[in-house]
């Protein structure tokens, strides 16, 4: 199993360098693969920030990887919960994080109005300053 960075699923999922994008491509069809969440967060803000892509071709970009039969993601109930979190509106750190945490603790609190405001549209209760 080889592990990869994040510029190798940015390559995939742009193909903004013919080269490279079959590098990725020859990499994943030929190697079984292990993505950690650290590559999965970081692809997620440089295709939303440095790429612009909307965060429904990104999830659908993640399902797909998520998906192929020799891929292993750290944290598999993590990136599940993540990826439907972020699916309902959540930001991807912020559902990321939660994710994370929730495997054991009990509360997550923030004070960041808008993860508050999404995370109430989804039933999920944070705790923050009154």
């Amino acid at each position: 199993m080889i592990g990869i960075d994040t510029n190798l699923l940015v390559r995939l999922f742009t193909n903004d360098d013919v080269a490279q994008t079959h590098y990725a491509k020859r990499l994943i069809e030929n190697n079984m693969v292990f993505v950690s969440k650290s590559v999965l967060l970081e692809t997620e803000w440089v295709l939303r920030y440095t790429y612009k892509l909307r965060s429904d071709i990104i999830l659908r970009a993640f399902e797909h990887l998520l998906g192929l039969p020799r891929i292993t993601v750290e944290d598999p109930a993590c990136i599940i919960k993540t990826i439907q979190w972020y699916a309902h509106g959540l930001d991807f750190a912020d559902a990321m994080h939660l994710a994370s945490s929730s495997q054991v603790t009990e509360n997550f609190a923030t004070l960041d109005k808008a993860f508050i405001k999404r995370a109430k549209k989804i039933n999920i209760h944070l705790l923050t300053m009154k």
